[in-house]
């Protein structure tokens, strides 16, 4: 029988957050309301769940030794990946010597490096992707993309949230995409993806949940399909439940569950948690993308449109906890808060017309400076029908200015 003591004494139970994003936030006050006692580790201080931990580390999250001290001065139950950022290496080596990693330390490794997931899906697993190559120089990165022809995409094998990514439709354009990709990337240049595009209606997230049932096995559950829009490879909008067709949904749900149990195969006890497995859709047909073994943020929308938002689910996954049924209550949709300067101190405004709007919810993140572009917050909105919602929430974020200073 599993028991959750009392944080803050001996008998805690203490999680580790690596990354503590709004995402990581979200979890951390979930994690809270078991009992947890919860630990945040990132790269710059005040992040948002750091907010809401028990307390917080500010370390370079690429230093393995860094990572380490950490780890063993706090002797957690658990260490939770929230970004892609970290000395995986470590990971590996810590799991050896009998921590656990959520999911597991391999899920985390592969998953941080898009050479390693692409090769994995599509050469490994036979799972249908974008055709692709890879470079790691500006000649080799300009040859692959004379053998795809254009348009491609070209993106650092290390990065998320678009950053380091551009689209190429002109030749001339290659080398500056090579050269963006070198500098935009969150662990720094180096090595390329270039993948051919391809043709689609609509992508989806489909969050995947490895779970323990009341008889000790482990289950697969899946959310409703998520529909979302990116601008610039990060997300802007998302909404549930996005309408699939049976076998495109039963294609999706058969490769994320392929997805999900290879990148847990050697721990075939653990791999507990929320998967975001990303898929782009053309009629019946499914295309692999990505998969993030964590919640993903076009799942923000659970947060309206699920009695168990990803969080929840992530947070009693990783716990042991059962997930009897996942109930989808009806049409929501998310709208991302993007601002774009340089701010040590952002101020939100027009919230109350925001929020004046029936069936609107607002989660402002809190981060604490904005440099660049940067998601800052969202709103949620339901209706009758999707339709309603997604436009809902769009005029409620139009009615939110955030000021910067």
């Amino acid at each position: 029988m599993m028991s959750i003591g009392t944080p803050l004494t001996d008998s805690a139970r203490r999680v580790i957050l690596l990354g503590c994003g709004e995402l990581g936030k979200e979890v951390a006050i979930e994690l809270q309301r078991l009992g947890v006692e919860v630990i945040g580790v990132d790269r710059y201080s005040n992040a948002p769940a750091m907010q809401v931990a028990h307390r917080s580390y500010v370390i370079d999250m690429l230093d393995g030794e860094a990572l380490q001290a950490v780890i063993e001065q706090e002797h957690p139950a658990l260490i939770v990946p929230e970004i892609e950022a970290i000395a995986t290496d470590t990971l590996l080596e810590l799991e050896t010597r009998g921590h656990r990693v959520v999911p597991v330390a391999r899920a985390a490794h592969i998953t941080m490096n898009r050479e390693r997931i692409r090769r994995l899906a599509a050469e490994e697993l036979r799972v249908p992707t974008s055709p692709y190559r890879f470079a790691d120089s500006a000649d080799a990165c300009a040859e692959a993309v004379d053998a795809l022809g254009l348009p491609v995409f070209i993106k650092p094998v290390m990065s998320s949230s678009g950053k380091g990514q551009s689209i190429v439709r002109e030749a001339q354009d290659v080398a500056a995409a090579w050269d963006h990709a070198q500098v935009a990337g969150r662990a720094g240049g180096g090595r390329v993806i270039v993948e051919g595009q391809v043709s689609f209606e609509s992508e989806i997230t489909l969050l995947t949940v490895r779970h323990r049932g009341r008889d000790g096995q482990v289950r697969t559950s899946y959310c409703a399909p998520i529909g979302h829009r990116q601008e610039d490879g990060d997300y802007r909008e998302s909404w549930q439940p996005h309408a699939v067709s049976k076998p495109a949904l039963e294609r999706a749900q058969e490769m994320a569950g392929k997805i999900t149990n290879a990148l847990c195969e050697e721990r075939p006890d653990a791999g507990f948690g929320v998967f975001g497995v990303e898929f782009f859709l053309q009629g019946d047909e499914v295309i692999f993308s990505e998969v993030s073994p964590r919640p993903h943020d076009t799942g923000l929308v659970t947060l309206m449109t699920q009695d168990l938002s990803q969080f929840a689910l992530h947070a009693r996954a990783i716990l042991g906890l059962p997930i009897p049924v996942i109930r989808q209550l009806g049409p929501g949709a998310s709208y991302a808060l993007v601002a774009e300067g340089d701010s040590n101190a952002p101020r939100f405004e027009g919230l109350e017309d925001a929020l004046a709007m029936c069936d609107v919810h607002l989660r402002l993140f809190g981060k604490p400076q904005i440099h660049g572009r940067r998601r800052m917050g969202v709103v949620l909105a339901a209706s009758d029908t999707l339709a309603e919602s997604r436009l809902r929430a769009q005029a409620a974020a139009d009615s939110i200015r955030i000021a910067l200073e």
